[in-house]
């Protein structure tokens, strides 16, 4: 990969504890979400002509009609997820170009990113090859399918919007899991699925807006 990792100018350390500094100011409590945060070079996971933008706490475009999500609801979606209990085995619906799957990467050992738009598929390997982050085992599948094969899972996160919460994802939560997806078409909110002895429960929490969940592969 071309561009420097480690990051220099608008890509520099420097640039990165601003925007941490930023994201404390703004209510993210958790520190080691914004450690995780802190150590994935953002820079690396945008479009080269957009890296000095990277820090900024907005989404910006991937091509294909999807984005990276901004720093902040990455560091919501996942502190909210973190919440009084590790996050286990995790799988991401969305993958993108990597940068939230480098970031969960970071809490625990065991993640699977599912990416249904095969050339984005292909970015985030090579994207978290540069930073040599492999623990993440990415799927080029429909996400609203979820991973069979390797459920059941503790933590689902989902980085587009669902109409409806897809049924399979919740037949490959874990018992005690939690699953937290951006739901809606018009009007969209976070919703937490937790995943109890005595079945599912959901909460309605922030108000988001997110590309939509697409079904089918590219």
């Amino acid at each position: 990969m071309s561009r420097v990792v480690s990051g220099i100018g608008m890509t520099s350390q420097r640039t990165r504890t601003r925007m941490i500094d930023r994201l404390r100011e703004e209510g993210i409590r958790d520190e080691r979400v914004l450690a995780a945060i802190a150590a994935v070079p953002r820079h690396v996971f945008v479009e080269e002509a957009l890296a000095s933008r990277a820090y900024e706490d907005s989404a910006l475009p991937l091509g294909y009609s999807q984005t990276i999500s901004q720093p902040y609801i990455v560091a919501r979606m996942i502190e909210l997820l973190r919440d009084g209990r590790k996050l286990g085995k995790t799988l991401e619906i969305g993958a993108g170009s990597g940068y939230q799957a480098a970031v969960l990467a970071q809490l625990t050992d065991e993640v699977y990113a599912i990416e249904r738009i095969e050339p984005l598929l292909a970015r985030a390997k090579l994207n978290l090859r540069a930073i040599q982050q492999f623990k993440v085992r990415l799927k080029h599948a429909d996400g609203q399918l979820g991973l069979p094969e390797a459920a059941p899972f503790d933590t689902i996160i989902l980085a587009a919007a669902a109409s409806r919460v897809p049924h399979a994802l919740l037949q490959q939560l874990a018992l005690g899991g939690r699953m937290l997806l951006p739901l809606g078409t018009g009007e969209q909110f976070l919703l937490m699925v937790e995943r109890r002895a005595e079945g599912y429960v959901e909460t309605r929490l922030d108000s988001v807006r997110f590309v939509p969940l697409l079904s089918g592969l590219e």
